[in-house]
């Protein structure tokens, strides 16, 4: 099988993890640079370029698309769909979990509940925005940020409207979201891989942080999930329509709560962590997948 890994950085972790678990089943693995790609439109005849390459031989591809280039990569990938070949992800799925606002929409006309989200227009009473989520302190998101970047905490009135400004001239769009206290910060990230669990890991932020991401110098144990958090992650990344998921967990007093939605799950905290091929798991994924495409095509 030809499997094509769409990413800039070929030496990254995550990319050489699904380079090594897909040789190691036996595939022709290529490492692709989406933002080298040309697309070709054409009327039944759509094509992916790279570096001169007519890329159609490819069976399938697994899409680390970062957060820079989301338009780039999801048109890249819209581009792949159209000539049939199997993607891990889609891109309207990651579009969607890419932005905070609309994922937070989606989840919520499932009822799946998150921390409570504001979205902020010019000119809003800031003071009432923070009340109706409960109050400060309160998180200042950029709606497509990644790693913690763009996520904020403000302890008052003066340092939410300054931080709004700042991001609001600088033409961002920003959500306010409750702080969930009592999780201090800590969150749990779970995998799901074809509607199944692959694998689960706590991590807690560093002292004085109350981000918990990994890159930021939290630390991170395997964790066992309760049956309603296995039960809600499965069913975030169905409703989000992810093939592979990344689903963070706040535990809170009212139960568990999605923080976030991730289409391209960073695989060495989690590996490492957990000790499990996560990988593999996505090449598996890929493997059943096109076989089934072959078999309808038939």
């Amino acid at each position: 099988m030809n499997i094509g890994i769409l990413s800039r950085y070929a030496n990254s972790y995550s990319t050489r993890s699904l380079v090594r678990a897909g040789l190691f089943s036996g595939h022709f693995v290529q490492v692709i640079d989406h933002t080298q790609c040309s697309l070709r439109i054409e009327q039944h005849l759509p094509t992916v370029f790279h570096n001169g390459a007519n890329l159609s031989y490819l069976d399938a591809i697994i899409p680390r698309i970062g957060a820079s280039v989301n338009a780039q990569g999801a048109a890249v990938i819209g581009q792949f769909e159209l000539m049939n070949i199997f993607t891990c992800v889609r891109s309207e799925a990651m579009l969607q979990a890419r932005d905070k606002l609309r994922c937070a929409q989606r989840l919520s006309s499932y009822g799946i509940d998150t921390p409570r989200t504001v979205f902020v227009g010019e000119g809003q009473d800031i003071a009432d925005l923070v009340q109706s989520i409960g109050g400060f302190p309160v998180v200042i998101k950029m709606l497509e940020s990644t790693h913690g970047v763009g996520v904020l905490l403000a302890e008052n009135l003066l340092q939410t409207s300054s931080i709004l400004e700042a991001f609001q001239k600088l033409g961002e769009r920003v959500v306010l979201q409750e702080f969930i206290r009592e999780a201090e910060g800590s969150d749990i990230r779970v995998v799901v891989v074809n509607g199944e669990i692959v694998a689960s890991m706590r991590r807690q932020a560093k002292e004085g942080e109350f981000r918990s991401n990994l890159h930021r110098g939290a630390s991170a144990i395997t964790v066992e999930l309760t049956r309603q958090e296995e039960d809600l992650s499965r069913k975030v990344a169905r409703v989000i329509g992810l093939e592979v998921a990344g689903i963070d967990i706040l535990r809170s007093h009212r139960g568990p709560l999605i923080m976030e939605v991730n289409a391209s799950p960073g695989l060495e905290g989690i590996e490492m962590t957990t000790g499990i091929d996560v990988a593999g798991s996505f090449i598996n994924l890929v493997e059943s997948k096109v076989a089934e495409l072959k078999l309808l095509r038939v």
